[in-house]
């Protein structure tokens, strides 16, 4: 047996979590690595054997106790939600990174069960660089057997808050392996609950990551046991076909259950596992590179659909048509659906309003028809955007002020500069200068209005520009230490745009200085926009160009600068980045 160090790290909500280190034998500090994710239920301690038989002694192997089960703190099974626990994944490689010097290059990972849609999830929403991944048995869509249990729980869920459901599978349907079954049994840190809220939130996650399987692109390899009674065959299937992985296998076990890499005849599942990660890290790291996605790529395929017309006698098309003539009689009661349809929905007018969430409208019906509008899935994302680029922005604030500098700030597509505002309300430190620009100049003038109402027009400056002129970016004065560009690389398809305005800004910012920028990699409604909301541009339908988390990173790692911290939502819709100039 290999042993393991016993040690903890710190999570994004400042929870110590606990993870096991098995030192490389001969591997010193170059050596590559295994990071292996448990079951759902179970923790860390259950993977030694997998360390073990794996036989890949030059790799360290690390192993967490997910927060809710094992060693690690929270209630059995729980978590703040689904999305915490791959931000939780996120923090854990970045410790690894720091603490162990393991870089992504040197990585795989490798994922079972629950833990292996965590796995799938995290490397699809972070997009963070690794060597390879292997999903043993994901649980894209757990057998839950009872009839409209799903419906049943999303229901009580919201009717009486998050409330634990204790799984009904025992050892025997996991494995045919005695030892295994002996010691599940009488592990008393296994949890055998799991909160509502992480029950859902895996469903969720897991459908859209089978769904998005395209924006994934590194080698992968699948395993599927024949017989599994915990989780569904066809969305695993369905995921390895969606694959966007120019490297991929897919190994079905015969006779296999639930716990693939812990069954009684594992030695083919781990042989497969070691001769796929062997192979992988025996060749060079493949450059697979996204800068032409706007033109080959997945999401352009499904740009070009949405703006092909539906068939003329399609219902789908004729309920878009009764959406659309409905926003634009009885909506107009909605002070936010009329802001739109004159502005556009995607303007910096209309996300200013959305951003102060407070229903406006004519007679009782427009407010109660606003509250729906500003409460739709989108418009929340956006809020939380906004809450994610307030962190962003004191991270970054604290960051320079600890290098001894005075605070910069510009962003290059402003609107009315509320979040900017609002963020430099909460610094401990005032800024030595704030530059807002927008290519509106209505935008401008109430942005204006903004700054000399919060008693800013000393340190700040609003004025017209255009967020895609390199030259004029290049040029920006006072010269930036921390530069925003939210909102808007989203409303935009074409990378060349994009890449020549982040290179403007690479030229701005002094090295070491920050950028923080927004995306979408992912939208539930983005078809129902295209065809019933319109633009800022010439009140042209609102047409979106999804763009995985990989490629945006990938124009932003071209144009100079390194992502360093990530958040996003918990329905997978917008991401915040902060990267530092190199």
């Amino acid at each position: 047996m290999r042993q393991a160090q016993e040690l903890e790290f710190t999570t994004h909500d400042g929870s110590r979590l606990f993870y096991r280190h098995w030192p490389a034998v001969n591997g010193g500090d170059a050596a590559p690595a295994l990071v292996l994710l448990h079951r759902g239920h179970e923790h860390s301690g259950r993977l030694q054997h997998i360390v073990d038989e794996l036989a890949l002694e030059h790799f360290a192997c690390f192993a967490w106790d997910a927060r809710g089960h094992g060693r690690s703190p929270g209630a059995r099974g729980d978590s703040p939600s689904f999305a915490a626990l791959v931000k939780d994944l996120d923090c854990f490689v970045r410790h690894l990174q720091t603490a162990h010097g393991v870089h992504g290059e040197r990585l795989a990972l490798i994922g079972q069960s629950v833990g292996a849609v965590i796995a799938a999830t995290w490397v699809h929403d972070y997009a963070t660089p690794i060597r390879c991944l292997v999903l043993a048995a994901p649980a894209f869509k757990v057998k839950l057997y009872v009839p409209l249990a799903r419906a049943g729980l999303t229901l009580l869920y919201r009717l009486r808050g998050n409330f634990f459901i204790t799984s009904y599978v025992k050892a025997k349907f996991l494995s045919q392996d005695a030892e295994r079954i002996r010691s599940y049994d009488e592990d008393r840190l296994i949890a055998r609950a799991i909160s509502a809220r992480v029950l859902l939130g895996l469903l969720a996650a897991a459908e859209r990551i089978v769904d998005d399987a395209p924006a994934i692109r590194l080698p992968v390899q699948l395993l599927i046991p024949e017989k599994d009674w915990v989780v569904y065959r066809a969305p695993q299937e369905q995921f390895f076909h969606r694959l966007g992985s120019p490297r991929k296998e897919c190994h079905v076990l015969p006779g296999f259950l639930h716990d693939a890499l812990g069954e009684r005849d594992r030695q083919i599942a781990l042989a497969h596992v070691r001769d796929f990660v062997e192979r992988v890290f025996a060749s060079p790291a493949t450059a697979d590179s996204l800068l032409q996605a706007d033109r080959d790529g997945h999401t352009h395929a499904e740009e070009l659909r949405l703006r092909q017309p539906l068939p003329a006698f399609s219902l789908r098309r004729l309920g878009f048509a009764l959406t659309r003539l409905a926003m634009r009689s009885l909506g107009r009661l909605s002070e936010g659906i009329r802001i739109g349809l004159d502005s556009g929905f995607d303007s910096g007018r209309s996300l200013d309003y959305v951003y102060r969430d407070q229903a406006h409208g004519a007679l009782l019906v427009g407010r109660l028809i606003d509250r729906g509008y500003l409460n739709a899935i989108g418009w929340r994302g956006v809020r939380i955007r906004r809450a994610h680029l307030l962190q962003a922005m004191a991270a970054a604030a604290q960051a320079v002020h600890a290098a001894g500098q005075a605070l910069r700030i510009a962003d290059i597509a402003a609107g009315y500069g509320r979040y900017v505002l609002d963020a430099v309300d909460r610094l401990r430190e005032r800024p030595a200068s704030i530059v807002l620009r927008d290519f509106s100049a209505a935008n401008v003038a109430q942005a204006q209005a903004l700054v000399e109402e919060r008693h800013l027009a000393e340190i700040a400056r609003c004025e017209v520009g255009d967020a895609f002129d390199q030259d004029a970016l290049a040029s920006l004065q006072p010269r930036p230490n921390l530069v925003v560009v939210s909102g808007l690389y989203e409303l935009f398809s074409d990378n060349e745009a994009v890449l020549r305005s982040l290179r403007g800004l690479a030229q701005a910012v002094e090295a070491g200085g920050y950028l923080i920028y927004t995306g979408q990699p992912w939208h539930p409604q983005i078809e129902m926009i295209a065809r019933t909301l319109t633009s800022h541009r010439g009140g042209q339908p609102w047409v979106m160009r999804r763009r995985s988390q990989a490629e945006l990173d990938e124009l932003v790692r071209t144009a100079g600068f390194a992502k360093v911290e990530q958040w996003i939502d918990d329905w997978g819709i917008f991401t915040v980045s902060l990267a530092r100039r190199r």
